[in-house]
């Protein structure tokens, strides 16, 4: 049976540029989920995309994300589709990435009510029941952002029937302490995590590291402040990477790997960094998430591997 739409877009907060936060109300209330998980978002091929988004017919892949299908604008049947496959030739993509546009191109020309999905991870708290919340970049090239982005309030999309993924703070051990690192739209279930789980000013401390290019780009970074604020056992770690380019920036800036090597977080929350001390999470660009898996295995952090779980958990749909 095809997808069909089964939910309404309610809200869509552009955070800036190429960043916005949208809501959903699926048709059936209360949709259930755990503070960490994903589900799948949806639009028709007949959406159309923002003005600003490339070809469809250029590949792309979002990196630790699940990758868009192939792209195609369904406005450009026939001549699109030759097109389409000579900018794929000569580059790395194996032939069965080649093959498999191919026949996306074609599907897509012939079928506008097609499906266009993508696992995104829920960033609203997991008891509440009015509305489910993504924290989402447009990939200029990609086939499902360009059309999410073009939404308005009370079109139709497509949400999955139910959420996954083991991503939840289920795995932290009682009275530990939880480091989350993130980067871009990987701080999306930290959010839900926090909203759902932070006893504010309770025992166990929640640290949160983000980071951008710039301070523009660090979503819901009000939020954050005002719980560190309030909240003794919530530390907030902004970080940029550009901080030449943002001249009224005067937190901490670089690489997150590096930031967390420096002792940032041992000085902001006065506990080492051990794996006695904190589970850590990683969501985000995966140069991060592997070059922090090297550092942190390196102090006795041990990733989770099929049923054992571990002190260091990684999540790649975000």
């Amino acid at each position: 049976m095809a997808a069909e739409y089964n939910a309404t877009v309610s809200g869509r907060v552009e955070v800036a540029p190429g960043l916005i936060i949208l809501r959903v109300v699926p048709d059936r209330l209360p949709f259930e989920f755990k503070a960490g998980q994903y589900v799948v978002l949806g639009v028709k091929a007949s959406v159309l995309r923002v003005e600003e988004a490339e070809g469809e017919s250029e590949p792309s892949v979002v990196a630790g994300a699940r990758v868009d299908s192939p792209r195609v604008d369904s406005r450009r049947a026939g001549a699109g589709a030759a097109s389409a496959l000579a900018a794929v030739a000569g580059t790395p993509e194996s032939q069965a990435a080649v093959d498999a546009q191919a026949a996306a191109i074609a599907g897509a020309a012939a079928d506008p009510d097609r499906m266009i999905r993508r696992a995104y991870s829920i960033a609203s708290e997991s008891r509440a029941d009015e509305y489910i919340e993504f924290y989402l970049t447009l990939v200029l090239s990609g086939e499902l952002t360009p059309r999410l982005f073009s939404l308005k309030l009370r079109d139709r999309v497509y949400v999955g029937p139910k959420a996954v993924g083991v991503f939840t703070l289920d795995k932290v051990a009682p009275g530990k302490h939880v480091l989350m690192i993130g980067t871009g739209t990987g701080l999306a279930p930290y959010m839900s995590m926090l909203r759902s789980e932070l006893v504010c000013n309770g025992p166990r401390k929640f640290v949160v590291v983000h980071g951008a290019r710039f301070s523009w780009d660090l979503g819901y970074r009000t939020e954050l402040t005002g719980l560190a604020r309030h909240c003794r056992n919530f530390h907030y770690l902004p970080v940029i990477t550009r901080p030449a380019e943002d001249v009224t920036w005067r937190g901490r800036s670089g690489y997150l790997q590096n930031v967390i090597a420096s002792n940032a977080i041992e000085e902001e929350t006065g506990l080492p960094l051990t794996p006695d001390n904190f589970d850590i999470f990683l969501c985000g660009n995966p140069g991060m998430i592997e070059t922090v898996i090297a550092w942190a295995a390196a102090r006795g952090f041990v990733r989770d591997k099929g049923h054992d779980i571990g002190t260091l958990h990684t999540e790649e749909y975000w």
